[in-house]
């Protein structure tokens, strides 16, 4: 089975296309990067209409196939910006009317999971996903990806780019960030926000820019910040690790491709005889092949959808969708 995958929850529009024995034949994407300021939904989404269709074309063209190849179509139903997953859902629905194929909404979380999975070879890991809108810690447990932990206020990536964008770094600072904590060498003191397993972000922000009216240098800033969060995501981690009896770790979402959190997950995988897994960067950002590859799976498990099903959620919970596959 062919599945061609469109992924829109936020500044990117991903397209991707899963073929269910030969794996990921495309993905392609295209990331909407604001002229000034922070992301503004409403422009994301045009940005989305604009590119999808010759997105689509891409990718069609770099898996060697035509649309009439193609057995289904899934899209990110959620969790979301809403004017973006609209954009990508009606994308969809009019790639499944033309092409008369059925259609599939899916979670992004899970998305990330189940490309994971498919990518790494690990089995049944617990997840620290970390992304822009999104920080949890998911691991599968009686028929569902449960949440163990997760941001109480805004996701690690969406702190990362309002810190950047107010130390006047631009937007999307999450790399220029990981590049200035290289040149720091000192440890400042920031709030160390774990409660029970849970996190929060704000709170450090809020300290960090107070450090930086006092004179302290960027690069110690960024170091601070790094080490700071990215431990308290290594101990929740660990403790749903614990809890669940998993000896696996996967990382997905953008901000896991931050070299420096990959190292301190690891560490703390191999501290507890554990293993780390993580897939390659192009499917740890958003993409449409996790999308492509979800529907895949869901659909040869029996998951059917009507177009009444396919309605976006902006606040899809990973632990609402039955795992009939697993």
């Amino acid at each position: 089975m062919i599945t061609l995958g469109i992924e829109g929850t936020a500044h990117t529009l991903g397209v991707g296309i899963a073929d269910s024995d030969a794996g990921i034949l495309a993905n392609v994407l295209d990331m909407y990067r604001p002229p000034q300021g922070g992301l503004h939904p409403r422009e994301a989404a045009n940005h989305h209409a604009d590119v999808v269709a010759p997105l689509v074309s891409k990718a069609l063209e770099e898996a060697g196939l035509s649309p009439k190849d193609i057995d289904l179509i899934s899209f990110s139903k959620g969790p979301g910006l809403g004017p973006c997953l609209r954009s990508a859902a009606t994308a969809a629905r009019a790639l499944s009317c033309g092409l008369e194929v059925p259609i599939i909404g899916v979670n992004h979380c899970i998305a990330h999971i189940e490309i994971g999975r498919a990518t790494t070879g690990c089995r049944d890991p617990a997840l620290l996903y970390a992304s822009g809108g999104n920080t949890q810690v998911i691991a599968f447990s009686n028929g569902r990806y449960r949440i163990f932990g997760e941001t109480l206020d805004v996701g690690i990536g969406n702190m990362l780019d309002k810190l950047g964008r107010e130390l006047g770094l631009g937007f999307y600072a999450g790399p220029t960030i990981e590049k200035l904590a290289l040149e720091g060498d000192k440890l400042l003191d920031l709030p160390y926000s774990v409660k029970g397993m849970d996190v929060a972000f704000s709170g450090i922000m809020t300290a960090a820019l107070v450090l930086y009216k006092k004179g302290h240098r960027l690069e110690d800033i960024a170091y601070s910040v790094q080490e700071t969060c990215f431990a308290m995501l290594a101990e929740v981690t660990e403790r749903a690790m614990a809890h669940v009896g998993k000896d696996e770790v996967l990382l997905g979402g953008g901000v896991a491709q931050n070299t420096r959190l990959r190292e301190m997950i690891a560490e703390m995988a191999h501290e507890r005889g554990a293993e780390m897994f993580c897939p390659d960067r192009r499917f740890c950002m958003d993409n449409g092949a996790m999308i492509a590859w979800l529907g895949n799976v869901m659909y040869q498990s029996g998951v059917r959808m009507d177009m009444a099903d396919t309605v976006v959620e902006q606040r899809f919970r990973t632990d609402e969708v039955e795992v009939s596959w697993r």
